[in-house]
């Protein structure tokens, strides 16, 4: 990690109780606005902003529709709301800025801006400028450190995920990086990489969670961060320091960009949630045809197991893919026991750099060109990534294209128990039912534990239970922590991205 140093004096604000909007929701919009509203009445806060309303997109210039959000709830840190924001993926590469931003919790008053190729700008830009754009974003949740004053963002890539020959050094050094900022500056106090020269779109995507971590006769404040690539990492929360082992292994080399890849990339040796490498054998199908297809495409593409360099003349195996390991959700822990609940997806991606006259061939053009062919597609399945020599063409899960099935075999997703203070597994299963899933995207309605995509967290309670809703399956569970088998379940309308605890007895998605 970077040096850490300690952070500023606090200066908190507050509203006096009896007024107005003293107790108060901040809430994040999908157009990049922060709105704060009265929880007593719901009105807006006439004091917060432009009558309870501020634009986070002040000072980033052209803002195409839809490619700025708030797609996380903002964290409150010593009274300094802490926003960041989603940037669309894969369509330019001088996107929006990932500037982060905080901002007076009464006031909405720009406290303090990080930008960080721009160290000079700790506020609004000069006139004539704007915070520099394709940096690396956070869209999801930062976690908050009151006592220490500090705030800590999971980073996300450049813009142009998957190409990083016109990134700068600060983009480098900060992109895929858990980041603790300074609430009361907004200056980096310290920074802890997961993936050297990103190429995967394997941004951190969970939230971090602060631990208290046994060490020697005591414990030592801490923070569990978990990856796409399924690596928990556990740091010194104050420095950034890894309390448990990291260890820098040898990775494949060449690509498009052979100079550009790093010769090693970090392995917690704490604990992983990834799975071995992928052999033929795990090739899959409905079918002996099926399953042809898959092995003769695991045969033809490029794949020397975790990193495999991006390439252009043919596909290359992603695993794992870009939505995890861990994403969204993070995990959650039980201090009583002493054990992270980690679910987790095991799916590979399918996919290929595609040259710019053939992305251009193939009408793939970006939000806001007049070419731009709209409809709906997974995240990466036909991105122009403009501004470099290739767009992408992800196969997100490695699905067969006549039937949608997967040709990886099951499972696709697990829930976990993992003791701290050792990181040896207590239980490990299959989570998610093949109730919703099927060929040619008709459900099949099996109550089979086949293990599905889940991108929600969970909770654990006190009286030994982990409520969670995260799978495809559309279920809500109780699941005994002591087994991981499930207690209880119901179906509900739609999957839940997470769960919050309200109260010693309510639990509320």
């Amino acid at each position: 990690p970077t040096p850490a140093r300690a952070p500023a004096t606090p200066a908190p604000t507050a509203a006096p109780p009896a007024a107005p909007c003293a107790a108060r929701i901040i809430e994040g919009t999908l157009d990049g606005r922060l709105i704060a509203v009265d929880a007593r009445t719901g009105r807006p806060c006439a004091d917060f902003g432009d009558n309870g309303s501020v634009d986070i997109k002040t000072g980033m210039g052209e803002v195409i529709p839809g490619m700025v959000s708030i797609t996380s709830a903002p964290t409150i840190v010593r009274g300094v709301i802490v926003t960041g924001h989603q940037v669309l993926d894969g369509q330019y590469r001088e996107a929006p800025s990932g500037v982060i931003k905080g901002f007076d919790a009464v006031t909405g008053e720009l406290r303090w801006a990080w930008d960080m190729t721009r160290p000079d700008i700790t506020g609004l830009p000069p006139e004539g400028q704007t915070y520099t754009r394709g940096t690396p974003n956070m869209w999801t949740t930062a976690t908050g450190d009151d006592q220490l004053g500090l705030v800590y963002l999971p980073m996300g890539n450049s813009a142009a995920d998957y190409y990083s020959s016109q990134r700068s050094a600060p983009e480098n050094q900060y992109a895929t990086s858990l980041v603790a900022l300074d609430v009361n500056t907004g200056r980096p106090a310290w920074s802890f990489q997961t993936v050297h020269m990103d190429v995967w779109d394997y941004d951190l995507g969970s939230q971090a969670t602060l631990i208290d971590y046994p060490t020697g006769g005591g414990t030592t404040p801490a923070i569990l961060l978990p990856s796409k690539q399924g690596d928990l990492y556990v740091l010194d929360r104050r420095t950034g320091v890894p309390l448990t082992r990291v260890e820098e292994r040898p990775v494949p080399q060449g690509g498009v960009e052979p100079a550009q890849r790093s010769r090693t990339q970090p392995f917690s040796l704490f604990h992983t949630l990834a799975k071995p490498v992928l052999t033929e054998k795990d090739m899959w199908g409905m079918s002996p045809i099926d399953q042809m297809v898959c092995r003769i495409g695991f045969r033809q593409a490029n794949y020397e197991g975790p990193y495999t360099p991006p390439s252009a003349d043919r596909r290359w195996i992603q695993y794992p893919g870009y939505n995890g390991g861990s994403d969204w959700g993070g995990v959650a822990v039980d201090p009583q026991r002493g054990w992270i609940i980690a679910n987790y997806n095991d799916m590979p991606n399918f996919n290929r750099l595609v040259p710019r006259e053939e992305a251009n061939e193939r009408g793939w053009f970006p939000r806001g060109d007049p070419r731009e062919q709209k409809g709906p597609a997974a995240e990466g399945a036909g991105d122009p990534q403009t501004g470099v020599p290739y767009a992408i063409d992800v196969n997100a899960g490695w699905r067969m294209a006549s039937t949608g099935m997967l040709c990886k075999q099951p499972p696709y997703g697990g829930i976990r128990a993992i003791d701290i203070r050792t990181g040896r597994t207590v239980w490990d299963r299959p989570f998610g039912t093949a109730r919703k899933n099927g060929p040619f995207g008709i459900p099949s309605m099996l109550p089979i534990d086949i293990g599905t995509p889940n991108n929600g967290g969970a909770a654990v309670t006190a009286g030994g239970l982990i409520f969670i809703a995260a799978a495809t399956d559309d279920l809500i569970r109780a699941v005994d922590i002591e087994t991981g088998e499930t207690v209880w379940q119901d179906v509900l309308p739609d999957g839940l991205a997470g769960l919050d605890v309200h109260g010693p007895d309510q639990i509320v998605g």
